[in-house]
C-alpha cells in the first residue's frame, strides 16, 4: 500500500495564510506541489534577509544582515545559505516598522512572484505601494560622493538610515565595489548629472555597461563585477593607468569628506566595521592566490579608501576588523607597497601620525592582551606581525615625505677589504662566511630608492615608531635566530628595526657579535687540527702600560695585514707585569687608555674645539693613513666587544661612517662658528657682492699657523660671491671643510672600522645617533636607576646599614666623583645603552670593619665593600679608592 503521510508545511507558511497546513506528502505523481510557491517565497525572503537585512539595527537574529554581529557574504553564498535555512526552518525576521515600506527588496520580489497565488496570500501590494529600485538602491554597487550625499539627503528626510547602511555594507564589503568607488572623474554640472541619470534609467543592462565605460557612473551585476576585478576591463581603468606611477584613481579628498559626514552616525559606523570584517579575508585571498594587483593596479584603491577611516584605531576595530585588514594589506606585492608609501608620503604629518598610531595601537593592544614569553612568542602572533609590516609602509612614507638628501654619498673604498686566508678552509668545512654580499638591505628600501640615512628630518620623529610594550616582550635570542635564518615561516622584528629601541637592537647586535666570535673560535680549532699547528682562538693583545699605543697599534696593524678575520675573534688583553685576567674589565681599561692617548691634542691626529668639546680630523696631521685605519679598528673592536669609549665626535662622523657626506647643516655641530657665519651670509638682505666683497677663494691655516689659500671653483679668486651664487658658495665651503680636507684621513678611518663591522647588521639596524650611543654610551647618569637595579651578596641587602650609608654617600657626590666611581666599578665612566638602569651592579660584603680600601671586579661590575664602622669612614675610604685607582692585581 502506498505510504500516505500528513506533513505540516513550514510554520512560516502560516504567516502568509497558506491553506496547506494539512497536505498529502509526497504529492500524487504528476500533481503540482501546493506549497511550491510558498517555498520559493520563503527562500527568497531568507535570501534578502541574508543580503539586505530586516532594517532593524537592534536585530538579534544571527541569520540577518541587520544583526550587528553578522558577517556579510556574497550573493552565491547567500543563495546556498538561504536554502539551508529553509530546510532547518530557521528564524525569519519581519520587516521592521521603521522601514515604512520603502526598503524591503524582498517585498517587491514576493509581490512579483507570489501575489497571483491566492492560496498563499489574502492580499497583494499595489504597484504604487512598492518602493522603486532607484529609491531602494539595491542595484548600487559602487559609490561616489554625489551618490552618498543623495542617499544621505533622502535618509535625512525620512529619518531612516537603513538604506544608506545597507549600501555601505554592500559596497564596503565588496572589493570590486570599493575599487570602483570614489573615482576621479570629470566634474559635471547638476544639469549634466540629471541628464545622465535620466538616460541611465532608460537603458537596459548592455547600455548601462557602455555608459559605465564612458561616464563611470552606472551599476553592474555583482557576478560580472567580480570577474571584472581580474580583467580590469573598463576603459576608465585604462585611462587611470596612464596617470603617473604614484597616482591613484581614487579621489582622496572626496573620501575624506564622505567619512567626515558618515562617521558621526554610530549606526553607520557599525556598517563600516562589519563590512571591513567581511571584506578583509576575501582581499587577502585575492592577493595571495589570484594575483589581482598585477592585473588591475586600481585594486590599491580599496586600501587607500579604508585607511582614510579615522576611527580605525578605536577599540571596536582592534579585536577583529583591523587585524584582518592588516593581514590583507601586508599581502600586497612589493611594487604596490612602494606605490602606497609614495602616495602616503604626500600626506600631512598629522595624517602620517594618525596612520602610525592606528598600527601602533593594534600592536600595543595585542601585546598587552596576551601573555607572550619564550614558549608563546610574539613573533607567532599574526596580528602583531601584520601590523608591523603595515607600519613599515608608513615609516617609509614618513621618510619620503621628510627632508631628503639622496645625492651626498661617500664613495666606496677603492681597495676591497682583504679576505681571510681561512676562507677556503671554511668553505671546505661548510662554514662559508655569512653575508658575503654585504649587509642586508630592506627590499622596500631598494624598491623606493631611499634609505633611512637619506632623511635629514622626517615628517614625524623616528622615535614615535618605537613600540616599547613590544620591546618588553620580544625574545631577542629567538628573534635574532629568525633574522639570520631568513625563513618565510618565521618573522623577525629585526627586519623592521624602526619599531625596536636602541637597547633591544644592541642586544641583537650582541648576539650577532658573540656568534661570530664563537664561529671564528671554532674555525681556528678546526684549522689547527687540519694543519697540525697551534693557533690562538682569541685576538690576544699583550701591551705595556707605558707604550700602549706602540704595542697595540703595531700588533693590530700586523693582524689587519696578515689575516683580518682575526679581528672578529674575542678580544683578550693582558697588561705586561700585571696579574689581571681579562673577563671584560681589562679590555675596558685598555680601550679607555688607548682613546686617551690617541685623542691627546699633542699627538696631532685630531683637533679639539673648546667651544663644542668635540674632536675633528686634523687635515695637517703628520700621521700616515695606517694610523687612522688602526683608530677605526679600535672603534670597531669597541662595538664588537661591547665596550663603551670616551670618544667625542660630532654627529657628522657617524653619518659619514654610514655612507653620507657632510653638508652645510652638519657644520652646526662640527664647526658652529663657521656655520653661523655662512648662515648669516645666506640670510643677508643687502647686496652680498658689494657689501662683503668675498670670492670663491678661502683661506685656512696649517699646523704651524701659516695661511693656505684654496679655490672652491676654478679661478675662484676671480669669481665674486653674489646674491645669486651664495648658496653654491656655502655648499662648496661645507664640502671642502667636511669632506675634501679630511678625505684621506677619513677613508682610512672608515676602512679600519669596516674591517671589524663589515659583516655586522650594524648599518642595517642603527641610525647615526644610535651608533654614537653604542660607542660612547649615555651621558645621562641616573644613579637613582642604578640603585634600584643593584643586587647584593655576601650578607648585604637593601636595608643593611652600610648599604643605606653607601647610597647616601654616592648620591652626595659631585658629577666628576660619580664618573670616577663608575670608572672604578665598571671600567668606564659612561652609562650603557639604555642608561644606568641597564647596568647590573653587585655590591658584595668583603669582611668586617677594616682600614682596607674597597676593591672591584670591573669584568663583572662587582664592588667589594668592607662593613665600615661609620658613614664618615666609608666616605673617606671610598673617595680614596676611586681617586687613586689604576692597574690590576689578584685578590
Amino acid at each position: 500500500m502506498k505510504n500516505i503521510a500528513k506533513k505540516s508545511c513550514s510554520s512560516h507558511c502560516l504567516e502568509c495564510d497558506c491553506c496547506c497546513s494539512d497536505v498529502t506528502w509526497p504529492p500524487p505523481k504528476g500533481s503540482a506541489n501546493p506549497c511550491r510557491a510558498a517555498a520559493k517565497h520563503l527562500i527568497e525572503r531568507y535570501y534578502h534577509q541574508l543580503t539586505e537585512g530586516c532594517g532593524n539595527e537592534a536585530c538579534t537574529n544571527e541569520f540577518c544582515a541587520s544583526c550587528p554581529g553578522f558577517r556579510r557574504m556574497d550573493n552565491n553564498a547567500a543563495a546556498v545559505k538561504a536554502l539551508e535555512l529553509y530546510k532547518i526552518n530557521a528564524k525569519l525576521c519581519d520587516p521592521h516598522p521603521s522601514k515604512k515600506g520603502t526598503s524591503s527588496a524582498y517585498l517587491e520580489n514576493s509581490a512579483k512572484g507570489v501575489h497571483h497565488n491566492s492560496a498563499c496570500s489574502d492580499r497583494t501590494m499595489s504597484r504604487k505601494e512598492l518602493p522603486s529600485a532607484r529609491e531602494d538602491f539595491k542595484d548600487l554597487n559602487y559609490l561616489t560622493e554625489e551618490k552618498v550625499n543623495e542617499i544621505l539627503e533622502i535618509c535625512g528626510e525620512t529619518g531612516d538610515y537603513s538604506p544608506l547602511i545597507r549600501v555601505i555594507g554592500r559596497v564596503f564589503s565588496s572589493a570590486e565595489g570599493l575599487v570602483q568607488s570614489f573615482r576621479k572623474t570629470k566634474q559635471h554640472t547638476k544639469e549634466e548629472l540629471k541628464s545622465l541619470q535620466a538616460k541611465d534609467e532608460d537603458k537596459d543592462e548592455d547600455e548601462k555597461e557602455n555608459a559605465a565605460c564612458s561616464a563611470a557612473a552606472m551599476e553592474e551585476d555583482s557576478e560580472a563585477s567580480s570577474s571584472r576585478i581580474g580583467e580590469g576591463a573598463s576603459q576608465g581603468d585604462n585611462n587611470v593607468q596612464k596617470l603617473g606611477l604614484d597616482e591613484v584613481s581614487v579621489d582622496i579628498e572626496a573620501v575624506r569628506r564622505v567619512y567626515s559626514k558618515l562617521l558621526a552616525n554610530e549606526k553607520i559606523e557599525a556598517a563600516f566595521l562589519n563590512a571591513l570584517v567581511y571584506l578583509s579575508p576575501n582581499v587577502e585571498c585575492d592577493l595571495t592566490y589570484h594575483n589581482v594587483y598585477s592585473r588591475d593596479p586600481n585594486y590599491l584603491n580599496l586600501f587607500v579608501i579604508v585607511m582614510e577611516n579615522s576611527n580605525l584605531h578605536s577599540p571596536e576595530y582592534l579585536e577583529i576588523a583591523l587585524p584582518l585588514f592588516c593581514k590583507a594589506l601586508s599581502k600586497l606585492p612589493l611594487a604596490a607597497l612602494a606605490k602606497l608609501a609614495r602616495l602616503w608620503s604626500k600626506y600631512s604629518a598629522e595624517q602620517i601620525r594618525r596612520m602610525m598610531e592606528t598600527f601602533q595601537q593594534l600592536i600595543t593592544y595585542k601585546v598587552i592582551s596576551n601573555e607572550f614569553n619564550s614558549r608563546n612568542l610574539v613573533n607567532d602572533d599574526d596580528a602583531v606581525v601584520a601590523a608591523t609590516k603595515c607600519l613599515k609602509i608608513v615609516y617609509y612614507a614618513n621618510i619620503l615625505g621628510g627632508e631628503l638628501d639622496i645625492d651626498h654619498n661617500e664613495e666606496e673604498d677603492d681597495k676591497p677589504i682583504p679576505e681571510s686566508s681561512e676562507l677556503t678552509l671554511q668553505e671546505l668545512l661548510g662554514e662559508e662566511r655569512r653575508n658575503k654580499k654585504g649587509p642586508r638591505v630592506d627590499p622596500l628600501e631598494t624598491e623606493l630608492g631611499v634609505k633611512t640615512i637619506d632623511c635629514r628630518r622626517p615628517l614625524i620623529p623616528f622615535e614615535e615608531f618605537v613600540n616599547e610594550p613590544l620591546n618588553d616582550v620580544l625574545e631577542m635570542d629567538k628573534d635574532y635566530t629568525f633574522f639570520k635564518v631568513e625563513t618565510e615561516n618565521k618573522f623577525s622584528f629585526m627586519t623592521c628595526p624602526f619599531v625596536l629601541n636602541a637597547v633591544t637592537k644592541n642586544l641583537g647586535l650582541y648576539y650577532d657579535n658573540r656568534i661570530r666570535m664563537y664561529s671564528e673560535r671554532r674555525i681556528t680549532v678546526l684549522y689547527s687540527l687540519v694543519q697540525g699547528q697551534q693557533l690562538n682562538p682569541y685576538l690576544r693583545l699583550k701591551v705595556r702600560r707605558d707604550h700602549i699605543i706602540d704595542d697595540a697599534l703595531v700588533r693590530l696593524e700586523m693582524i689587519a695585514m696578515e689575516n683580518p678575520a682575526d679581528l672578529k675573534k674575542q678580544l683578550y688583553v693582558e697588561f705586561e707585569g700585571e696579574q689581571g685576567v681579562d673577563e671584560g674589565g681589562v679590555s675596558k681599561e685598555f680601550f679607555q687608555l688607548v682613546v686617551e692617548e690617541i685623542f691627546n691634542p699633542d699627538i696631532g691626529m685630531f683637533t679639539y674645539d673648546e667651544t663644542t668639546k668635540l674632536f675633528w680630523f686634523n687635515p695637517s696631521s703628520f700621521e700616515n693613513e695606517g694610523q687612522f685605519t688602526l683608530i677605526g679598528i679600535v672603534l670597531g673592536l669597541a662595538i664588537y666587544n661591547n665596550c663603551i669609549l670616551d670618544v667625542h665626535f660630532p654627529m657628522v662622523v657617524y653619518r659619514k661612517l654610514l655612507g653620507k657626506k657632510g653638508t652645510f647643516r652638519d657644520l652646526a655641530d662640527s664647526h658652529p662658528v663657521l656655520h653661523q657665519s655662512l648662515k648669516e651670509l645666506l640670510e643677508y638682505e643687502g647686496n652680498v657682492e658689494e657689501d662683503m666683497m668675498i670670492t670663491f677663494q678661502i683661506s685656512q691655516t696649517d699646523l704651524f699657523g701659516n695661511p693656505l689659500m684654496y679655490n672652491l671653483r676654478e679661478n675662484g679668486d676671480r669669481i665674486p660671491v653674489t646674491n645669486e651664487n651664495r648658496k653654491e658658495f656655502v655648499a662648496l665651503y661645507a664640502e671642502y671643510m667636511l669632506n675634501k680636507t679630511v678625505e684621506k684621513q677619513f677613508k682610512a678611518f672608515r676602512r679600519g672600522f669596516h674591517m671589524v663591522t663589515n659583516e655586522s647588521p650594524l648599518k642595517y639596524l642603527f641610525r647615526p645617533e644610535e651608533i654614537e650611543l653604542l660607542i660612547c654610551g649615555s651621558r645621562n647618569l641616573d644613579f637613582q636607576a642604578l640603585e634600584e637595579t643593584t643586587e647584593y651578596d655576601g650578607g648585604y641587602n637593601r636595608d643593611s646599614r652600610i648599604i643605606r650609608d653607601f647610597w647616601e654617600t654616592v648620591h652626595s657626590f659631585g658629577e666628576e666623583q660619580k664618573r670616577l666611581f663608575l670608572q672604578f666599578t665598571t671600567g668606564t665612566d659612561r652609562a650603557p645603552v639604555g642608561g644606568l638602569g641597564k647596568l647590573k651592579m653587585i655590591i658584595a660584603k668583603n669582611g668586617p670593619d677594616t682600614d682596607r680600601l674597597p676593591t672591584s671586579h670591573t669584568c663583572f661590575n662587582v664592588l667589594l665593600l668592607p662593613e665600615y664602622s661609620s658613614k664618615e669612614k666609608l666616605r673617606e675610604r671610598l673617595l680614596k679608592a676611586i681617586t687613586y685607582a689604576k692597574g690590576f692585581g689578584m685578590l
